[in-house]
């Protein structure tokens, strides 16, 4: 069953994560909106509502200023005289509580306004009273209204307008606390915000990392299985070389000696210059060729030198017949001295070495040929160069001797190297560790 891939996993942690972001992200705008709104429907209209009642408070002071010098009668003006600045001051007042009107926060209640409209439309018609009783030249009632009357109505003004303040100062407060309030919510919300993101990238990241090493250590035994298998194949593949090799050694090669020698026999008996001696001189010839051909087939699937001398020596005498039979010039150099290296890592080294020189025969287009072979207490290394064209630039383009190569390289837990050389050419490099087990004899 093909495993399945960890994709629904990340899915399902990206759908998590965006969930997230999403939902923190419409609360934190909804907050932010709540923040303007207090921002400037009760922040800044209370600052712009307590500067219109300072500067109502301001005119109010004033009008105490103007009532006491009044009163006292020091200043030598008569009452009348005084009448331009309150009307100035009356006109700045009614514009002033204009706009606050506008301004108005919505703590306040309307009895509240209805009592500061109530004290202004009271002073001023007292003061209407006092113009009437100036006018007529009673200045010393004049004075006494302001005394009893007009500077209460006065002063109630002044403590309305001290406590509209005071109300504002405890509404700008209030919001205030609110937005900080809000700050935290958020605050607290962003770090669970990050918590949760956390928490979904650990989990998806664990399921992720928990699915890649099921699919690592599948991968690990189905590659340690697909080693075996090779393994078990290339061993089953030199086996039936072996037998092979045998077979045509011993029975072929038994049955072709003996069919020369009974044409050598009857060769013999017949007259020298006979038509017939010559046609069976030429059936012998044959029967010559072809066991040579046998033989040479048998030493090329399993080389008894390979059994009876070791693996240096199957290299000179491979390298020799390969030379005859494509014709290519083979410069051999051996550098170290060799120790005995039996057939289950030789046959290994032997087939690497003959597919590469095969290769340099078809594919090359070269004459000649490097073999080095170097020989060390703990590896041996060797190394099959030609000048010729080179590997080929799509992997598609290599055959399965490369890959055979690899198998067989790796079941001798050596390495192989497919060098492309800067001046042309390729090099094989093959690195086999001797303390390997089946390594040495």
């Amino acid at each position: 069953m093909a495993p399945r891939t960890p994709t629904l996993i990340q899915l399902l942690g990206l759908v998590v994560t965006l969930g997230a972001v999403g939902v923190f992200s419409l609360f934190t705008l909804d907050r932010l909106a709540g923040l303007r709104r207090l921002g400037s429907d009760i922040v800044d209209r209370n600052r712009r509502d307590s500067l219109q009642l300072i500067r109502i408070q301001d005119d109010v002071a004033q009008l105490g200023l103007a009532l006491r010098d009044m009163a006292e009668g020091t200043e030598p003006y008569p009452l009348p005289a005084y009448r331009p600045q309150f009307a100035r001051l009356k006109g700045d007042l009614e514009n002033a509580l204009e706009i606050e009107a506008k301004l108005m926060p919505a703590a306040r209640t309307a009895p509240q306004q209805k009592l500061l409209e109530g004290a202004f439309g009271r002073f001023w018609d007292q003061m209407d009273k006092l113009w009437a009783l100036a006018g007529e030249g009673r200045e010393n009632d004049a004075r006494a209204l302001i005394r009893t009357r007009i500077e209460a109505e006065r002063a109630t003004m002044a403590t309305v307008i001290s406590r509209l303040l005071v109300q504002n100062n405890e509404a700008e407060a209030a919001a205030v606390e609110q937005i900080q309030a809000i700050h935290r919510k958020v605050e607290l919300n962003l770090y669970a915000l990050l918590a949760a993101v956390l928490a979904a990238i650990l989990l998806t990241g664990s399921l992720v990392i928990w699915h890649d090493r099921r699919m690592f250590a599948q991968v690990a035994l189905l590659s340690e299985q697909r080693k075996e298998l090779a393994g078990e194949v290339i061993r089953v593949q030199e086996d039936l070389f072996r037998t092979l090799a045998r077979e045509l050694h011993d029975e072929f090669g038994q049955v072709l000696t003996a069919v020369g020698l009974m044409l050598q026999r009857v060769e013999k008996r017949l007259p020298e210059g006979s038509g017939e001696r010559v046609e069976l001189h030429e059936v012998r010839e044959i029967a010559n060729q072809t066991l040579e051909r046998v033989r040479g087939m048998s030493q090329m699937l399993h080389p008894p030198v390979l059994d009876d001398y070791g693996l240096e020596k199957s290299v000179e005498w491979y390298l020799r017949q390969f030379e005859k039979q494509t014709g290519l010039a083979v410069h051999y150099e051996k550098i170290g001295v060799a120790p005995w290296i039996g057939d289950s890592v030789a046959i290994h080294v032997y087939r690497i070495l003959q597919e590469s020189l095969n290769n340099v025969a078809r594919h090359a287009g070269v004459q000649e040929a490097w073999v080095r072979v170097s020989y060390s207490p703990e590896q041996m290394e060797m190394n099959v160069e030609d000048r010729g064209v080179g590997l080929p630039e799509s992997p598609r383009e290599k055959g399965l001797g490369m890959i055979g190569m690899r198998e067989r390289a790796e079941l001798l837990g050596g390495r192989i190297a497919f060098e492309k050389l800067a001046a042309g050419g390729t090099r094989v490099r093959l690195a086999v560790p001797l303390s390997y087990k089946g390594g040495k004899g």
